[in-house]
């Protein structure tokens, strides 16, 4: 490892740790004056910005990237002011920070709280989507955190120029602009800097794909959040509305296919199967979906591909889908167990009771009844733009928000209490 590498990266974090400590004391006010500043300077200096991911997304064409990813990369005027809106909505948010989480008096009179605090320094490893920097700086600035991002090298000039444009907002706030940092370097040296810088970082959430994530979790000294690929799944019970599942089938494979929630596979009981699978094949057709499906749905088309062990597991970002005709709800249940990734599962059903048994049976990050997968996204759930979706259990899972950016610490009051035992 380069040692030059090492050093900027621990001096960055330095700063970051130095920032952190004077952020964290400050009143709400003063972080939404902060806030809606880079939210103006977004869009006010948005040529700079666009110019800047022109020369990423050239780049990513020449070097043959896939369609899904350039959809990532690509920033325009309209996601521009998504972007910038979605700061805002961070500004107008409750302040997670001094809220307490609960409180009481012990029977030896002392007063204790349990108050939230920000975690301190959070590094954010994430792949080619410039959307995430200003997410994640938002919504650590928000919640009194400092932040290192390290995107990839496939948006840098991107995240530069965004990166720029934030640290200049906040030169004339009360924020310090060290509480935004990018990480320097464009290779994977910078990285594993970054992933042992143990005592100045507090904290790793990594974005992205499988190996990303994987990388982050097993290399890693610092304590790691650790995101989810989304290999989410449809399920169409026996008493579903056949028009219902229909639009949440489509809706949760085509509104956005390279994003995390999307649907990688659609199961379908087999009383319904008959009426069910001929009609969505042909409305994924009409999308242009590529359906990989067991022997019982390739019986409805031969347009239908051989789906593999391995298409069940696979989290496809692109306009393929898995599917299957299952025997139960339990089958069903299963079947997700075996290959989901655990992040969000739907069904599509009109009884009660087996809506009740899969909510109670699917053990995910989010569950779906009756609606798209669509809608397990943080801004979705009026949380504003979240840091990431944890498929873990500690310390967060779900969409990340402003709370899930904090810990705790106790505070106990006293009137000269002494412990005697």
């Amino acid at each position: 490892m380069s040692e030059g590498t090492r050093e900027q990266v621990l001096e960055v974090a330095a700063r970051g740790r130095t920032a952190a400590a004077d952020l964290a004391p400050l009143p709400r006010g003063v972080k939404d004056a902060a806030l809606f500043a880079v939210a103006d300077a977004l869009t006010a200096r948005s040529a700079e910005i666009l110019e800047a991911n022109a020369v990423d997304l050239e780049r990513a064409k020449e070097s043959g990237t896939p369609s899904y990813m350039l959809d990532r990369l690509a920033l325009s005027a309209e996601r521009l002011e998504q972007i910038a809106a979605a700061v805002r909505e961070v500004a107008a948010l409750p302040d997670p920070v001094g809220e307490v989480v609960r409180g009481y008096t012990l029977p030896n009179g002392l007063e204790l709280r349990q108050l939230r605090v920000p975690l301190g320094v959070v590094g954010i490893i994430y792949e080619g989507r410039p959307n995430v920097t200003v997410d994640a700086a938002a919504l650590t600035l928000k919640s009194g955190n400092a932040v290192l991002l390290r995107g990839s090298s496939s948006a840098y000039d991107s995240n530069v120029a965004l990166v720029n444009v934030m640290r200049d907002a906040l030169e004339g706030t009360d924020v310090p602009a060290d509480a935004i940092q990018l990480v320097p370097g464009r290779d994977r040296e910078s990285v594993k800097h970054l992933m042992r810088a143990r005592g100045l970082v507090d904290v790793l959430i990594p974005r992205g794909g499988a190996s990303l994530i994987n990388s982050v979790v097993e290399e890693s000294t610092v304590p790691v959040i650790e995101t989810g690929v989304g290999n989410c799944t449809v399920y169409v019970d026996g008493d579903a509305d056949v028009e219902m599942a229909l639009g949440i089938l489509i809706n949760s494979k085509t509104q956005r296919p390279s994003v995390c929630n999307t649907a990688e596979t659609f199961l379908v009981h087999k009383d319904i199967a008959d009426v069910f699978v001929p009609r969505a094949l042909e409305a994924l057709k009409d999308k242009g979906v590529t359906v990989h499906g067991d022997e019982r749905v390739r019986s409805y088309s031969a347009e239908v591909v051989e789906a593999t062990e391995e298409d069940y597991r696979t989290e496809y970002l692109s306009l393929d889908i898995a599917a299957a005709v299952v025997d139960s709800l339990d089958e069903a249940v299963k079947h997700i167990r075996a290959y989901s990734s655990g992040h969000t599962e739907a069904i599509v059903t009109n009884s009660q009771q087996a809506a009740k048994r899969f909510v109670s049976l699917v053990d995910s990050a989010a569950v779906a009844v009756n609606a798209s997968t669509r809608f397990t996204d943080g801004g979705e759930f009026g949380f504003g733009a979240e840091i990431g979706i944890s498929t873990q259990k500690l310390h967060s899972r779900g969409p990340m928000g402003l709370p899930e950016l904090t810990s705790t610490k106790y505070v106990f009051t006293g009137e000269g209490h002494l412990r005697g035992v």
